[in-house]
């Protein structure tokens, strides 16, 4: 229970009577889209690095976000219209020199979305908004701020947890196959994946599930799956690598 003299000392309490930074949050958001890895990139229309190419993000609202998740939610929602079935604080960048404008701190989360039926939105703080393959951000761009810094951090986290979690399921539409799957992982390890271990592994973790439909293929129709619990991760007793 709060005592008086507690009581007493919150009432005349100032939080501005010590330096606050500013606070933000930054979305890396992947998808996969053309068989390829993608992050949304915004073009700010503000200063600072007004006309750069950044990460989407934004200032905490204190009358809105009643945590940092509901920032990066609300961000996400902002840029895409959608929520991710992932989504992960991944690290917290700060000094007095990442702004221009002054000390600050950010949030940086990593979230996962499929780029079917997506429509992404521009407004006020960008003059567009564009999925932009990593390789070519790594090769082509120049981030705004520390973003390039906390676009390698979050592709690297990525990278990471595919080896050993189910965690591209969130990139596929609801229902896929699983050469589909396969592929989603591939992508992001950058290396092929034995099919039949593969299958193997992911039909006995009891993760997906057939829809009772059929996919034309190649050589002949694919069973289609879905998630059976879309957002929950399963983690895998050993890594998924690529061929020996």
């Amino acid at each position: 229970m709060t005592s008086e003299s507690e009581t007493s000392f919150l009432a005349n309490y100032n939080i501005h009577d010590f330096d606050v930074p500013l606070t933000s949050v930054d979305m890396t958001i992947f998808t996969i889209e053309d068989d390829t890895l993608k992050v949304l990139l915004v073009k700010r229309a503000q200063f600072p690095a007004k006309g750069q190419w950044a990460l989407p993000g934004g200032f905490i609202d204190l009358t809105r976000d009643n945590n940092l998740d509901e920032t990066a939610n609300r961000k996400l929602r902002e840029k895409t219209g959608v929520s991710s079935s992932h989504l992960e604080q991944v690290s917290t960048y700060g000094s007095p020199s990442r702004d221009p404008r002054g000390w600050s701190v950010t949030i940086a989360y990593m979230a996962l979305i499929s780029c079917n039926e997506l429509s992404l939105k521009s407004d006020e703080s960008s003059e567009d908004v564009v999925w932009a393959p990593i390789d070519d951000v790594r090769n082509s761009y120049t981030l705004a701020f520390d973003h390039g810094t906390i676009l390698e951090d979050c592709h690297q986290r990525l990278k990471n947890k595919v080896q050993y979690t189910s965690l591209p399921i969130s990139l596929l539409p609801q229902n896929f196959t699983l050469s589909e799957l396969q592929r989603t992982f591939e992508l992001i390890l950058g290396s092929s994946i034995e099919k039949k271990s593969f299958r193997r592994r992911v039909l006995a973790a009891n993760i997906i599930t057939e829809t009772g439909e059929l996919r034309a293929g190649s050589n002949r129709p694919a069973k289609v799956y879905k998630a059976i619990s879309r957002g929950k991760q399963h983690v895998f007793p050993r890594n998924i690598e690529g061929p020996r």
